[in-house]
């Protein structure tokens, strides 16, 4: 009598793998049109786009560009090429006035990234990354003139997000800067205007114990007097409290 052959079957377990999927949806996303914007200010000014090391090394000696100097507030990323932590003298002010409100919020560094580029540096830089900004036309990369930096925007919390992007939504509506957030390098890239230095000279900022209410009304220029820095701004730029 024979025995019935039974097929010896094995389970198959298929694992799903589970993806989390990050929202990328910051506040000020590149775009076409604020690289036009950017290189309009550049224009306006009337600034060269820095061809090479020898048009640098000549802007650095006649005081068109000024060192980034790392403090308590700020500090640089040890890899940026020391010749290349530079920037206009209005563009350090900005840095300059960020990171100090950054620090009396949070008592934590802002991080600059990145600062003056040549336009010999952004190509080698485009060839590596097809997303780095041109290094001619109308939508050249903005560090070409010095008067952009790229502070780091990873490891920040939320908290310190929001609060950038609410101190960059004032400077952007006064049309003193022109950021962008980038995701592949997570950082703020920020162009900083030539006006910055006139409207910074009207400015008395007080302190106050907290923030007003998220997004209240800006104030715009006036050219029959001072701008007034919102009061919000005041609070974002000396508020108290740490995380």
């Amino acid at each position: 009598m024979s025995v019935p052959a039974f097929a010896v079957t094995h389970a198959v377990v298929h694992h799903r793998k589970h993806f989390r999927w990050l929202r990328w949806n910051p506040l000020f996303k590149p775009s076409h049109e604020s690289l036009l914007i950017q290189n309009a200010e550049i224009d306006r000014l009337e600034l060269p786009r820095i061809q090479d090391d020898t048009e640098l090394e000549a802007l650095k000696a006649d005081g068109s560009l000024l060192p980034i100097i790392p403090n308590e507030t700020l500090r640089i990323e040890p890899s940026l090429d020391p010749s290349r932590r530079y920037c206009r003298p209005w563009t350090r002010d900005f840095v300059d006035d960020l990171s100090q409100a950054y620090y009396n919020r949070f008592h934590q560094q802002i991080q600059v990234n990145s600062a003056v580029r040549t336009v010999k540096v952004q190509r080698k830089l485009r060839r590596r990354n097809r997303n780095a900004a041109p290094a001619e036309g109308d939508t050249a990369s903005s560090h070409l003139a010095g008067v952009t930096v790229d502070l780091q925007r990873r490891g920040m919390t939320k908290e310190q997000i929001r609060w950038m992007e609410q101190y960059l939504f004032y400077m952007k509506a006064l049309g003193l800067v022109e950021p962008e957030e980038e995701r592949r390098h997570w950082c703020f890239h920020i162009m900083v205007s030539g006006h910055y230095s006139e409207w910074r000279e009207t400015q008395n900022i007080v302190p106050v114990e907290r923030p007003d209410a998220d997004r209240p009304d800006v104030a715009k220029p006036d050219n029959n007097g001072p701008v007034e820095l919102p009061g919000s701004l005041e609070s974002l730029a000396l508020g108290s409290g740490s995380n």
